[in-house]
């Protein structure tokens, strides 16, 4: 099995603990964090990824381009989907991202991953 354009994956992911930022307090509202919509982003991709490599093969993330676009408030139930796009040269995997709230959009963009081999790795 190898990764294929048009594969999906999405996750439900509840906004709180280690995901939220107040900006150093001076927004007055716990909010979904730009690092950590990131985090959820390549996440999602690279379980998806993951699912389809042989045995002895995992990814890196080497590129993101995304915009946060609307605060997600302490609590929020979001979703965070991405869809492998593009496949180059067998190995470089790209994304598109997005995070919503319902029907809000609360980042969007792209996301790049390396395949590897894992017996490569340190």
């Amino acid at each position: 099995m190898a990764p294929e354009p048009g594969q999906e994956r999405s996750e439900d992911f509840v906004v709180g603990g280690d995901l939220l930022t107040d900006v150093g307090g001076t927004i007055g509202s716990s909010v979904l964090s730009t690092p950590a919509m990131i985090g959820m982003m390549e996440h999602c991709s690279s379980v998806l990824a993951y699912e389809q490599l042989p045995e002895g093969s995992a990814t890196v993330g080497f590129e993101v381009c995304v915009k946060h676009v609307a605060a997600a408030l302490e609590g929020a139930r979001c979703v965070v989907r991405s869809k492998l796009r593009e496949v180059v040269e067998g190995r470089k995997l790209r994304f598109d991202v997005e995070v919503t709230e319902g029907d809000r959009t609360i980042g969007v963009g792209t996301h790049e991953r390396r395949v590897i081999a894992t017996n490569q790795l340190g």
